[in-house]
């Protein structure tokens, strides 16, 4: 059995609820009001885009050895000297 892995990204949104979507599956997002409904909704989704990837016969993109990294900035380390 072939095993197909998402990235997922997850975001509060300002007014409420959660942005989700898959980098690698360009177009894909998806809403929630919680978390929970959010990975449910991208679940569903990535679901959907995949099955209609294989339907059309396209090459489904897959994760290879990726690295994510959050970097953190100080307003020091930021500030523009004048």
């Amino acid at each position: 059995m072939e095993l197909y892995t998402f990235r997922t990204i997850l975001e509060p949104e300002d007014g409420g609820g959660y942005h989700g979507f898959v980098p690698l599956l360009r177009g894909l997002h998806t809403y929630g009001d919680s978390l929970e409904e959010v990975k449910l909704n991208l679940k569903e989704a990535i679901r959907c885009h995949v099955q209609g990837m294989l339907l059309d016969n396209e090459n489904v993109p897959q994760e290879e050895e990726s690295l994510e990294l959050i970097q953190s900035f100080s307003a020091k380390e930021l500030a523009i000297n004048a």
